[in-house]
């Protein structure tokens, strides 16, 4: 298919907004409380994709539930503090808008702890379609999360890209039939991502813009 690319659907953690070190000392807080000096920087790094719940459930079962509530206790209360902008990001997003990409966030965060975050970064505008995990039965890499944010545009996923730091973002636009893009500054490392095979590797956020407008005759 000879399709331009007209949608793009975002992760937000560690690709939008640089939560990289409120996630980190939210997972020391809550992983040195229950078990203390076992995990590593590295192993946080792992930890990072998959939806609280399936990380904590496979750490304890018992103590899942607990370590979630301690983990968000902590990282609301030192959200604002810890968060921040990557560059680039902003102008790439004002761009896209002004040649009117249809743009989602597709992340693995409760609702209320996204929207904290696109509105702390002044990204509202941007993005009419919001899915968290409140709205889905299947995180990613399933589909479900992606389909879900192209219905609710419009739009279909062989005119779609999805953006993000993990292999979850990267093997769930696959699995959704769009094209995919992982981020350089991911702190699973690029060379990670690129074990996954995402169509691009953007090195800064603006090479995406430059990616779309190459893609008339990709597909």
């Amino acid at each position: 298919m000879n399709e331009k690319i007209d949608t793009i659907l975002f992760d937000l953690d560690g690709t939008l907004i640089n939560t990289i070190d409120l996630i980190v000392a939210s997972f020391e807080h809550t992983l040195d409380h229950y078990f203390p000096e076992t995990y590593t920087r590295k192993d946080i790094a792992g930890f990072i994709g998959p939806p609280l719940s399936e990380t904590f459930e496979r750490m304890n079962p018992d103590y899942a539930s607990e370590m979630i509530d301690k983990y968000r206790e902590f990282n609301h209360a030192k959200h604002d503090e810890l968060v921040s902008e990557y560059t680039g990001v902003l102008e790439t997003l004002e761009q896209l808008y002004d040649q009117k990409y249809a743009m989602a966030v597709v992340t693995t965060k409760r609702r209320d702890t996204a929207l904290k975050g696109i509105q702390l970064m002044n990204m509202e505008k941007y993005f009419p379609v919001v899915i968290s995990l409140d709205e889905i039965t299947k995180p990613k890499p399933d589909p479900e999360p992606l389909q879900m944010a192209l219905e609710q545009l419009g739009k279909n996923p062989h005119q779609a890209i999805m953006v993000g730091d993990s292999e979850h973002d990267i093997l769930a636009g696959k699995n959704t039939g769009t094209l995919s893009a992982g981020v350089s500054w991911s702190i699973k490392g690029k060379s990670h991502l690129q074990t996954f095979e995402p169509d691009v590797m953007l090195e800064e956020m603006p090479d995406l813009l430059r990616f779309i407008n190459q893609t008339e005759n990709l597909r």
